[in-house]
């Protein structure tokens, strides 16, 4: 089915690890504004202390965006869960044309200090949720490809960049996020004949989260972040391109929008002039 260029995922169906807040939910509400279906995988039913949102708030966001959403309280690490969330997506919506792979957990200890069950939790969410999110999905996304429906995976993930500096300063977390990566760089080879693009997007700067604020820089590293819908507007971009074309990319932001002749980036600063901006993790 060929839907009008104005809205390309209009009944796309878009499955989605985590997005209960921050960059997911915005990934979602975007593709929510085209009339698209979205499945949001995540762990959060009640209230963080600290931070904001749940799943149930995030599909209230997202259904007032313009979509149909299934809020499916679940956890990536667990096997059992995610084939009931491709499952029940399936059942519900038809099928899946749109993977994203955003659920991502960060701790940027050095060796000797990072416990093993926080190392083991990066793994399982970051890498291991990534590949299990997008093997499940496989057989679905052929289906999707053979009804001419552009489907794609798209991983929240950076460049595979092997300057030594990266993996020693935080070697738990480069490994966990290179992890997702790899799957990028794998799953595009393996699934080059069957119509599915596979990529990763990162962004240039730093995202105005609750992850940069409670865990990385504070309100400081915000004041020189840009806001989510930046990100969420390059993976609009990448999800919507041609799936044949646009497949094993390690994608940056900002390099997404200005290929689409997008180069005013001011809208996206958390605070408005020209001062320097941080620039994210392994670029």
């Amino acid at each position: 089915m060929t839907e009008p260029a104005s809205k390309p995922l209009a009944g796309k169906t878009l499955i989605m690890s985590g997005g209960s807040r921050g960059i997911g939910l915005e990934i979602a509400k975007r593709a929510a504004a085209d009339g698209a279906n979205i499945t949001l995988i995540a762990k959060t039913d009640q209230p963080h202390p600290k931070l904001p949102g749940t799943i149930h708030t995030a599909a209230a966001e997202v259904e007032a965006a313009g979509g149909q959403v299934l809020a499916f309280v679940g956890d990536v690490r667990i096997d059992e869960s995610v084939a009931e969330a491709v499952r029940q997506t399936v059942e519900r919506f038809g099928g899946i044309d749109l993977v994203v792979n955003n659920a991502s957990a960060i701790d940027l200890s050095p060796t000797d200090a990072i416990s093993m069950k926080k190392y083991d939790l990066m793994q399982d969410i970051n890498c291991r949720g990534s590949f299990l999110l997008s093997k499940l999905s496989i057989p679905h996304l052929r289906a999707s490809a053979k009804a001419g429906n552009n489907p794609h995976i798209l991983t929240l993930s950076p460049p595979l960049n092997l300057d030594p500096k990266w993996a020693g300063s935080s070697l738990g977390y480069t490994i966990a996020k290179y992890g997702m990566s790899l799957t990028t760089l794998g799953l595009a080879e393996e699934l080059k004949n069957d119509g599915i693009g596979v990529n990763s997007l990162w962004p240039r700067t730093t995202i105005a989260t609750a992850a940069v604020e409670f865990l990385l820089g504070g309100k400081e590293m915000i004041a020189t972040s840009r806001t989510p819908d930046i990100y969420a507007d390059a993976a609009y971009l990448v999800l919507t391109s041609p799936a044949e074309k646009t497949t094993g990319n390690f994608f940056i932001d900002d390099d997404v929008l200005a290929a689409h002749g997008i180069t005013d980036l001011d809208k996206y600063r958390v605070t408005p002039g020209d001062g320097p901006l941080t620039t994210d993790l392994f670029l």
